[in-house]
């Protein structure tokens, strides 16, 4: 029986959903294999070279709750199509970059694209299915997410060895583009948010001003030393200014990030359990990355082939299983149990690098690794809009994906000082047992990390069998919006 024209409809929004969830993930590991190249061509030195990644970071960290309350005021679809359409622009100009600056500024803008686009997207699927809809719609972003990693690491490799770095850039344009050109007439038309008031300027300013600084210190630190005088001046300058950021919100009318969301107890442990998988995933990949490289020796496009396991398998964890698991385990369950078995699987991985090793004696911690993952990313940004105003989705979203940031940014920080107190000097100049050594321990403790924040869900209160997400609360002066699909 053909499927009617709201059926297709929703499935087409899903689709632009899930594909713009794809391309901002696909930027996290395209880069990396082909920074070498970069910093040849560009002049880039050891320690500059780091800022084609930092750059994203700090723009798309510091400016996520900015992100998050614009699309709340201004409308999740309009801040959908402004996030794309910087991606688009920001992308050309970087693959046509000629000078470092010119990159770094096109990186920073990729960052602000980001910063609207993922709590735009969240939003989206947030207010537009319901009920074991958007649990599907949940596990499809994960999923598209995952595949974004996958193809990310991948493209990277392909496109560096065969055809020119600037290319890493270039494929985001007709990304944006698929999605870009059928997204207007495919989203419904923002809703009245029934929210009133101005837009809390000062607030906006303070978070977005401290949360870069402190993502810049964290960066910055294990390159220039903690002790230096940026990383600690940034990192002091965060802090000050994240405090009176608080301050300012708890006497605001209108705040950007209204303080009674931190009463929301799933929003709460999903921000502090995203916090921790961020922490230990960010150190994984630099361990994992590591080890197949300047240990085993892997080129680019060897690298890139040896993520495809790990993320495949996280997509089959988001995905299949993830929506399976909430419905019969609720968010409680699957989220804990996620963390332990990602937990578990970095650990492993980890436990079996030897000078000596292979690819293959690292794949069943891998497994472990990717299917553990995958439940975590869907249920966890689940849980952060759970119970949450619809006209606060964006903000819900980008406080739990700030945590995720800035749990990036730490995580790397503390597992690449674990990784190379066996050592001194670089990873050319060192022994490889002592190479390994860090990195075994490093992996070994973003592990733990993972498995103690699998306990730490447990404070997400029990759902019975076969409940999903809490449906968003919808103000009782509000019409039920236009785009949600049916059950």
């Amino acid at each position: 029986m053909p499927a009617t024209a709201p059926a297709r409809r929703a499935g087409f929004t899903l689709f632009l959903l899930a594909f713009a969830q794809f391309i901002v993930t696909v930027d996290y590991n395209i880069v990396y294999v082909a920074l070498p190249d970069i910093g040849q061509s560009l002049g880039f030195s050891a320690q500059s070279l780091q800022w084609v990644v930092s750059a994203y970071a700090v723009s798309f960290g510091g400016l996520l709750l900015f992100g998050g309350r614009a699309v709340d005021r201004i409308g999740a679809r309009r801040l959908f199509l402004v996030g794309l359409s910087l991606y688009a622009l920001s992308s050309l100009a970087g693959g046509l970059a000629t000078t470092q600056s010119l990159l770094i500024a096109a990186r920073l803008v990729q960052g602000i694209g980001g910063a609207f686009l993922f709590p735009a997207v969240l939003a989206l699927i947030a207010t537009s299915f319901e009920g074991k809809a958007r649990i599907k719609a949940f596990g499809m972003w994960g999923m598209a997410g995952s595949l974004g990693l996958a193809a990310g690491a991948l493209f990277g490799g392909v496109l560096t060895d065969l055809a020119s770095w600037r290319w890493v850039f270039f494929i985001n344009i007709p990304f944006a583009l698929i999605v870009l050109i059928p997204a207007p007439k495919v989203l419904r038309p923002d809703p009245a948010t029934g929210a009133s008031g101005g837009f809390d300027l000062r607030g906006a300013v303070l978070a977005t001003v401290g949360i870069s600084a402190i993502v810049f210190g964290l960066v910055t630190g294990p390159e220039d030393g903690w002790t230096h005088p940026t990383p600690l001046t940034a990192l002091i300058l965060g802090t000050v200014l994240l405090v009176a950021f608080f301050v300012t919100e708890a006497k605001t009318r209108d705040p950007l990030m209204p303080l009674r969301l931190l009463k929301n107890r799933p929003l709460v442990v999903a921000m502090a359990v995203v916090f921790i998988f961020q922490t230990g995933l960010s150190g994984g990949y630099y361990v994992f990355t590591t080890y197949i490289q300047p240990v085993l020796g892997y080129t680019p496009l060897e690298a890139g082939l040896a993520f495809l396991p790990l993320t495949l398998v996280s997509m089959i964890g988001a995905g299949k299983l993830a929506p399976k698991f909430m419905e019969r385990f609720g968010m409680r369950g699957t989220l804990s149990t996620g963390m332990i078995v990602n937990g578990a699987g970095i650990a492993l991985t980890a436990a079996v690098m030897t000078t000596g090793g292979s690819f293959y004696a690292m794949l069943p911690g891998s497994v472990l690794w990717g299917l553990g993952g995958g439940l975590v990313f869907v249920s966890v940004f689940a849980s952060a809009g759970s119970g949450v105003d619809l006209t606060e989705q964006g903000v819900a979203g980008a406080m739990a994906s700030t945590a995720q940031q800035v749990g990036g940014a730490v995580g790397l920080a503390a597992l690449v000082a674990v990784a190379n107190s066996t050592f001194t000097g670089t990873y050319a100049e060192a022994a490889k047992e002592d190479v390994v050594s860090g990195l075994r321990m490093a992996g070994i403790a973003g592990g733990v990390l993972l498995i103690l924040g699998g306990l730490l869900a447990l404070a997400l209160k029990k759902q019975p069998p076969g409940a999903g997400p809490a449906e968003p609360e919808v103000p009782a002066a509000r019409p039920e919006p236009e785009a949600v699909a049916a059950r």
